[in-house]
């Protein structure tokens, strides 16, 4: 099907993806952009749904997606980018899971930069971390910024969105570590977390109160003297990777 108009509904759709968190989930789908994250798309099996492209895409899509031939200008209206490639795509939200099995898992709390969390998943995926929680007032998973940051990562990396009490009901056994700059934390190099979750807070506030309550302790990531802190995707990476290790 060609698009030659901006003003065309299934351009207006993917705008609109593109700008709310809140009618993503109720088209329950979001918006991709760029031959890369298409052959990710592809690769990892997602629920690619609609594609629109100046010329066909190198990768093979799945029979079911529908593919839009449009113009330059169809495309830069209806891409999150301001400078788009030559491909946009929708891809279908995956339906809510049953409760998770929290061991392995990285908890994040109220964090709210999507390029943060992002980055978060794409290592999850390298270091094999099982699940990403994520905890309050956290950016949205599915929006542009954090699909982009992800590098492919958000089609393949299993997510859990939760709230302190559900979190609190799946821990079950699992030991769940805070990372935090207190007096009481241990370095987490002599902390086994082989079977344990790890939670990161918001940068500028850290972990809440009522999720530290939900913790067996809490650990800090050595560091020199002259650094106060680290970037909570660098803490949460850092967390996964000595996990990882052992």
């Amino acid at each position: 099907m060609e698009i030659t108009s901006r003003k065309n509904p299934r351009v207006t759709h993917f705008k609109k993806l593109a700008a709310s968190a809140e009618y993503r989930r109720a088209s329950g789908e979001y918006v991709c952009d760029g031959e890369k994250l298409l052959r990710e798309a592809v690769q990892w099996g997602a629920d690619i749904r609609e594609v629109m492209a100046v010329t066909p895409p190198e990768a093979t899509l799945p029979a079911s997606a529908v593919l839009h031939t449009v113009t330059r200008e169809v495309l830069e209206a209806a891409s999150p980018l301001k400078t788009p490639q030559d491909v946009v795509f929708t891809v279908g939200i995956p339906p809510r899971e049953p409760v998770p099995d929290l061991r392995g898992a990285i908890i994040l709390e109220n964090l709210q930069d999507p390029g943060n969390v992002g980055t978060v998943l794409r290592s999850a995926g390298a270091f094999e971390a099982p699940l990403v929680v994520l905890i309050g007032e956290c950016a949205d998973v599915y929006g542009p910024k954090t699909v982009r940051a992800s590098m492919g990562a958000v089609f393949r990396q299993r997510v859990a969105v939760m709230t302190h009490a559900e979190l609190a009901a799946a821990l079950g056994g699992v030991p769940l570590y805070g990372a935090a700059l207190r007096r009481d934390a241990r370095d987490i190099r002599s902390v086994d977390l082989s079977r344990a979750a790890v939670a990161i807070g918001n940068e500028g506030a850290g972990l809440t109160p009522e999720l530290l309550a939900l913790c067996a302790g809490t650990v800090i990531i050595p560091m020199g003297p002259r650094c106060e802190s680290l970037n909570a995707s660098v803490a949460a990476s850092l967390c996964m990777w000595e996990r990882f290790r052992r």
